[in-house]
């Protein structure tokens, strides 16, 4: 007998040999008709696979990551094999799962793929998931992997192996289908109810344009018909949605080629925008105690050296600029936080004046690839709301919790309601990967987990993904359409103020190391905004639109009195503009609603002799008949709903 222990400490003690579906059957049938994936003391396994050890397991349906992982993975298989039967000259090379679906790469020779053709494939994957075979491992010497491969003509999986040990390499055997595979499958194909090939693309071989070019067949699978239906509708949401589409009709932002790929022009209405959010948080940090700076575009290239960040990141940014006097070299700033180091060693410090808490809206220059430049989510210039907090040991945590506090109040404000927390630590098993002592990096992960929990914070852990520099709290907002985005982090740091030999005069008389903190609730402005926008499907909240309310005019014989209610609603500070156009009102309507402009003002003659205003709501309800201080006082108490003033 061995024992097996359950995530929640339960213990069972089970035969040696039996599978982790064996486990599923012990606990509930129930569970063992949904269980699809299994790990075994961290490591993936298959449900079949003999547990033969005492040792942990987790077991996994369709609603955990993991089992979604491996029902995609699982039907890349399905879809490799779908594709080698109706083109079988086709050289099969990899195909992993990725988010919401997976892909699969093959060398179709002289052949091609259209979207003429993914039904056809759509019908083979399903007839082969009909057919309820089940996925079996099992391992092969490096020499029966290279012969099967050879014997095929597949150069490809030949060059996959010779890069294996040999004892370390499987083949996973579903049907009349093998492939060169680690694991990580479902029971069997029955489980796939539902596929779409969704499109195809060209792929370098391992990512090198010197080597062949290859054609990317991308799908997604369900355990169900719905839940395809359901997401295939998601994606066409999520189309009206796309930033760069919405960007577009509100007029916020755009791209010129003269300009340069990944850096955004923010038009009247865009920098508007940025305007109120900028202002909205410099209101909040001005209650925390927060000094606005301002530091230059550029540095000398010491001073990112001194940060680690020329070492880090400065092979894949921008070159460095030089300058007439020989051997200077600047760069294109990368990070603000070198600079606010810097701002800090202007002067001495005691330990009486910190914290100092520094804030900047500060525009930084990172080398995006060009494939990987995407709208505003991924730019080459961007403006971070950026802060560094410098304080003592002993104010660390309470500091943490303020700008938790700070995190929070800005996503309410904003209609983020649906978020967890991600604690990143760094990995023990590479320490080359990160800067600084073993002492500070426990210190600062302390500081985060103490302050996470403080907070009442649902949060995960995740090893591996702190800063170079050291650990974060991330926080993962789930938009509108339940997809997962990292907005705002906060980053304990005890290496930067070791590399800057930053100081402050303890009670004690002596010099004294300051922790240092950094956060940027927004991220990047540009990012924020995209996201933001997808978010609200351009629907902001009423207290950041850049108009609030459109005035629609009759006719120009009651110009003069839209002019009075536009001087009435800029008293109240509404964000108003009179639409007099010689056009039909319907015209007019339309094109607020394409614009978003939450409200419309339609004034005539009735209007006029009451001394009234007819209000109309985004989306057509008619609000009726009213005064323009009762709308006020509306519009008022809407923005005080969702834009509540910062309380310390």
């Amino acid at each position: 007998m061995i024992k097996i222990t359950l995530p929640d400490g339960n213990v069972k003690e089970i035969e040696s040999g039996a599978t982790p579906m064996d486990v599923a059957r012990s606990i509930s049938e129930g569970l063992a008709r949904n269980v699809i994936s299994a790990k075994f003391n961290g490591t993936t396994v298959e449900t079949s696979t003999p547990l033969t050890e005492d040792g942990s397991i987790t077991l996994f349906t369709w609603n955990d990551d993991e089992g979604k992982t491996a029902f995609r993975h699982s039907s890349s298989h399905v879809l490799a094999q779908a594709i080698l039967e109706l083109y079988p000259r086709a050289k099969l090379t990899i195909g992993p799962a990725i988010e919401n679906g997976f892909y699969y790469d093959v060398d179709l020779g002289d052949q091609t793929i259209s979207d003429k053709d993914f039904k056809k494939i759509e019908d083979k994957m399903l007839e082969i998931a009909r057919g309820k075979h089940d996925f079996k491992m099992r391992a092969v010497t490096k020499q029966e992997a290279l012969d099967k491969y050879k014997a095929e003509g597949n150069e490809y999986k030949v060059e996959l192996i010779e890069n294996l040990e040999d004892g370390t390499i499987t083949f996973c055997d579903h049907d009349t289908f093998t492939d060169l595979c680690r694991g990580g499958h479902i029971p069997n194909t029955g489980i796939i109810k539902a596929v779409k090939v969704m499109s195809v693309a060209g792929a370098y071989w391992r990512g090198d344009e010197n080597k062949p070019q290859l054609t990317r067949v991308y799908g997604t699978s369900f355990p169900k018909q719905k839940d395809l239906k359901e997401y295939l509708e998601l994606l066409e949401e999520a189309k009206k949605r796309d930033h760069r589409k919405l960007g577009k009709e509100l007029e916020l932002f755009t791209f010129s080629p003269r300009v340069g790929q990944g850096l955004p022009l923010w038009l009247p209405k865009g920098a508007a925008l940025r305007e109120r959010l900028e202002n909205f948080l410099k209101d909040a940090q001005k209650k925390q105690g927060y000094e606005m700076v301002i530091s230059p575009h550029i540095g000398q290239k010491e001073l990112y050296e001194t940060s680690g960040h020329y070492a880090k990141y400065g092979a894949d940014s921008f070159q460095p600029i030089h300058t007439p006097n020989e051997g200077e070299e600047f760069l294109l700033k990368p990070m603000n936080c070198p600079h606010h180091c810097e701002i800090y060693n202007a002067r001495p410090w005691s330990y009486r004046e910190l914290p100092k808490r520094y804030a900047e809206f500060g525009t930084v220059y990172r080398y995006e690839q060009s494939g990987e430049l995407h709208g505003l989510t991924r730019v080459r210039g961007f403006t971070q709301d950026d802060a560094h907090l410098f304080c003592t040991p002993d104010q660390l945590d309470e500091e943490f919790v303020k700008v938790i506090d700070l995190v929070l109040y800005v996503f309410g404000s904003l209609g983020f309601e649906n978020f967890t927390a991600q604690v990143s630590l760094r990995d023990p098993e590479t320490p080359e990967k990160y800067i600084g002592d073993d002492e500070n990096w426990v210190k600062a992960e302390n500081a985060i987990l103490n302050a996470a929990k403080a907070k009442g914070l649902n949060y995960v852990i995740e090893t591996g993904e702190a800063a170079f520099y050291g650990p974060k709290l991330d926080f993962m907002v789930k938009d509108a359409l339940g997809r997962s985005w990292q907005l705002g982090t906060i980053q304990v740091d005890y290496n930067l103020p070791e590399r800057f030999d930053l100081t402050y005069k303890g009670s004690d008389n002596e010099l004294h190391r300051p922790v240092m903190i950094h956060r940027a609730p927004f991220g990047s402005m540009e990012r924020f905004i995209a996201i933001l926008l997808e978010h609200t499907g351009g629907n902001f909240p009423l207290w950041l639109m850049p108009q609030q309310v459109t005035i629609l005019t009759l006719s120009e014989k009651y110009e003069n009195y839209a002019q009075k209610v536009l001087n009435l609603m800029e008293n109240d500070e509404i964000r108003a503009l009179i639409d007099d156009r010689g056009e039909t009102m319907g015209k007019k309507i339309r094109e607020a609603e394409m614009q978003k402009v939450p409200y419309m003002i339609i004034i005539g003659e009735q209007e006029e002799e009451n001394g009234t205003i007819s209000v109309r709501k985004h989306g057509g309800e008619d609000l009726g008949s009213m005064t323009v201080d009762a709308f006020a006082k509306a519009i008022s108490e809407e923005i005080a709903t969702t834009m509540k003033s910062f309380e310390e």
